[in-house]
């Protein structure tokens, strides 16, 4: 396809697709919520005691009986049918990294050979997804089909188009976890109550803390009628071709620049949208590379959180297309520029305020900050392994370790002042705290410029696991992962590290210690034993990738060994502990990623196969046929020592031509052949191991021969738009 024909294609589907962005009269303070059921909605139509008992629910775990849920069920159908709602659906995140739904009406025979509207408490509370449909790692057989999905209180029913959306858990018929949510309560239900229990040493009034997460979601847009005609981006989400761009991000200047004009009215529009669901969109920017941007909420209530996230995944890809675009969600769609990652943003907090917020006014203060930042790094150390598989994936794998992403090993970077303080905790033999300072005034001799604020730690990119102020940035996060997977891992570790931080201060203050002493005393242990995970320098370097090694740091990249993690008895023990997981759960879930590794490589495989047979071999053919037709007819026309010199660069184009087609057909079929051998292997894990050691190299050794007859062959007659017309949004 030409260039100008492939322009053409982009201008009619953008032509086709072109809306007018809907601009509300009101502010988005006015319609945030607007198709969500909120407090404020349960008050309005809700009895007063069925509210007042909901709220015990979503506040603190009450239970909820059958006679209340028939109450919210009327109160909510009243609601919904007044926004034109006919539909109603349980919404849950199977471990698909997707999200399902099945949709009933809200009808039923009236007696009277008429139908009537209803909508129960039973329809709210539970229905029944059929089990062995969705990936269960052998939990359930096909034949043994019933699951149930069953309400989240604690995530409010929302209004999609005609239907009411009902967030759920999802379990088997035999009660494990099909799904993110149910683990992630559980993990967030452990985080807070070790976390109560340690708060309070230091404020006894302390009823609850707040698992807060606060995502960050890297995306690339392109013109839907380019992305037609790639069916590597069509059927992977990335481009398996391609030769970088002349330009690409080499020059700085897409960050943080002018929003094209197309794609603020997409980001209007996204905005507007999600606004209305509830959910708090805060910041949208240009990102690194060409054609990447990022929104970014205000942080939530980490279980909220991650359902808002899925939403807006869901979201972006329909509103894209009404605006011409295709959304890209893969972490790594384009080679040779920056892939997309989702930084996870996350703190603790009380019902009075932010654990990991310093520093404080009081000696208490400080030693309550410095005590939840050194256990948080103890779950990091004794489970850096752990928590690198949670955000690991055949799609992550590409943007780990490379110049726009965290390495693939977790370490945490403190900043100065913050490993200063640990520091000389560590080496104090007193049990006096010194100084946590805040913020610093930095005068600017610059007219006209105020002071400025300036945070005690800078901020490093090249950590997967940072301190930047009052939260950690779990930057290792893939752009299309479900934020659930790391947050499990992480606020079950989390759990663990204060539960045992708590039972030694305890046996020291049962032994006569006095508190501040003990917990000083454990503070002091736990600096140095978490010592290895704290790195402040170049994440990036060979250095560390040695240093990482010596101190007992995880290193493993393969994708399908480092999922072993899961079934460390460190991890298993520290699952079934703090009560997330079973290990028959664990198991089972690590049969899908493994299972899931290997489709995502073999889906890859087939589609590459498919292109360069069908695609760039018979183009690259043709060009030169049409070459050696030139030589010839040149050979025709002039004479023999003439005819040799000017026949010299096509004889040389035709040579590189055979030499990149012959190995891209003996590869490709080796390819083929290779990929049978291992769909034979029956243990999954063996046969993900094969796919990554053996397919997975292979589709790059190809590429490059591709990208080769890219530059090589006529532009008129390549078939596949390439990256100087995808990354650049005209």
């Amino acid at each position: 396809m030409s260039s100008s024909l492939r322009f053409e294609v982009v201008g009619e589907a953008f032509k086709k697709k072109a809306v007018e962005v809907p601009a509300p009269s009101e502010r988005p303070s006015e319609f945030f919520g607007k198709y969500v059921f909120t407090r404020q909605k349960m008050f309005k139509y809700l009895p007063a005691d069925v509210y007042h008992k909901m709220c015990d629910v979503i506040d603190n775990g009450a239970s909820l009986d059958l006679q209340t849920a028939d109450a919210v069920a009327a109160g909510m159908k009243k609601w919904a049918m007044e926004l034109g709602v006919t539909h109603c659906t349980h919404w849950f995140q199977p471990l698909t990294e997707g999200t399902a739904e099945k949709h009933d009406a809200f009808v039923e025979h009236d007696g009277k050979g008429g139908m009537v509207e209803e909508f129960s408490g039973k329809q709210l509370i539970q229905q029944e997804p059929d089990a062995s449909s969705f990936p269960n790692g052998g939990i359930r057989s096909t034949f043994e089909a019933r699951g149930y999905s069953a309400w989240d209180p604690a995530s409010p029913v929302f209004v999609i188009g005609d239907t009411l959306m009902i967030p759920t858990i999802f379990i088997s018929y035999t009660g494990e976890a099909l799904d993110y949510k149910a683990p992630l309560k559980k993990a967030i239900h452990a985080v807070d109550k070790a976390a109560t229990d340690v708060c309070r040493y230091f404020y006894p009034d302390v009823k609850k803390v707040i698992s807060n997460l606060g995502w960050e979601q890297e995306y690339f847009l392109v013109d839907e009628g380019l992305y037609a005609t790639r069916p590597d981006l069509l059927m992977t989400g990335r481009t398996l071709v391609g030769h970088e761009s002349a330009k690409n991000q080499q020059m700085d200047d897409h960050y943080f620049g002018s929003i094209p004009e197309r794609v603020t009215e997409f980001m209007k529009d996204l905005e507007i949208q999600a606004l209305e669901l509830g959910i708090p969109c805060k910041t949208r920017h240009n990102e690194v590379a060409p054609n990447q941007f990022e929104l970014a909420p205000i942080y939530e209530e980490t279980n909220l959180a991650v359902d808002h996230n899925m939403l807006l995944m869901s979201l972006m890809k329909k509103i894209a297309r009404k605006h011409g675009f295709r959304c890209l969600l893969h972490e790594k769609p384009f080679a040779g520029i920056n892939g997309s990652g989702k930084h996870n943003n996350w703190s603790l907090a009380t019902d009075t305020g932010i654990l990991l917020h310093g520093p404080g006014k009081t000696p208490a203060d400080n030693l309550r900050f410095v005590t939840f930042i050194v256990e948080t790094l103890m779950a990091v150390y004794r489970h850096n392994g752990l928590l690198k598989a949670s955000i690991m994936s055949a799609t992550n794998a590409h943007r780990l370790g490379g110049h726009e992403a965290p390495p693939a090993i977790i370490s945490s970077f403190l900043g100065q002042h913050l490993s200063g303080i640990l520091q000389h905790l560590e080496n104090s033999t007193d049990d006096e705290l010194i100084d946590v300072a805040g913020k610093h005034g930095m005068k600017l001799d610059i007219p006209q410029i105020p002071e400025l604020l300036i945070d005690n730690t800078d901020r490093n990119r090249t950590s997967p696991f940072a301190f930047t102020g009052n939260r950690f940035e779990f930057r290792a996060i893939g752009s299309q992962a479900n934020c659930a997977a790391a947050m499990i891992a992480l606020n079950a570790a989390v759990a663990e590290a204060l539960i045992n931080f708590k039972t030694r201060v305890d046996a020291l203050i049962e032994n006569g210690v006095d508190k501040t002493k003990a917990i000083l005393q454990v503070v002091r242990e736990d600096i140095k034993t978490c010592k290895p995970i704290h790195f402040d320098g170049n994440g990036y370097s060979e250095e560390w990738q040695k240093e990482a090694s010596r101190r007992g740091l995880d290193t493993e990249c393969s994708c399908p060994i480092v999922f072993d993690r899961y079934l460390d008895e460190s991890s298993v023990r520290m699952f079934e502990t703090t009560h997330v997981f079973t290990r028959n759960e664990i198991a089972a879930r690590n049969e899908i990623k493994w299972e899931t590794y290997t489709k995502k490589i073999q889906i890859e495989a087939r589609i590459f196969g498919d292109m360069c047979m069908n695609h760039i071999i018979p183009v690259a053919t043709r060009y030169q046929s049409a070459l050696i037709d030139n030589v010839h007819k040149v050979m025709k026309v002039f004479p023999a020592e003439t005819a040799h010199r000017l026949n010299a660069k096509n004889l040389e184009l035709i040579e590189r031509i055979s030499e990149h087609t012959g190995f891209i057909a003996e590869h490709t079929d080796k390819l083929i052949e290779n990929r049978k051998i291992a769909n034979r292997i029956e243990n999954e894990r063996e046969k993900a191991i094969i796919y990554h050691d053996t397919i997975a190299p292979m589709l790059e050794s190809i590429r490059y021969h591709v990208d080769k007859l890219e530059l090589i062959v006529d532009d008129e007659m390549w078939p596949l738009p390439k990256y100087r017309e995808l990354l650049f949004i005209r």
